[in-house]
């Protein structure tokens, strides 16, 4: 698994999982949509811990830096 997430995208990640976290956590948000944020916010988090997306091949982007 080649690494294909740059340090912006992947901070974004964990900033946006961070967030949903809290919101969820406080009880902001709730019902089926907290949940599928969840969800979401745990992919993210993953993602950025492994600095990689399965759907970046699919579509052609890698954020990363660029192999000589």
């Amino acid at each position: 698994m080649k690494k294909n997430m740059g340090s912006a995208d992947r901070i974004i990640r964990l900033v946006i999982a961070a967030l949903v976290a809290v919101l969820f956590f406080t009880g902001i948000i709730k019902g089926t949509l907290a949940i599928v944020l969840l969800i979401v916010a745990v992919v993210f988090a993953l993602t950025s811990l492994i600095s990689f997306c399965p759907l970046y091949p699919l579509i052609g982007l890698n954020t990363g830096k660029k192999e000589n």
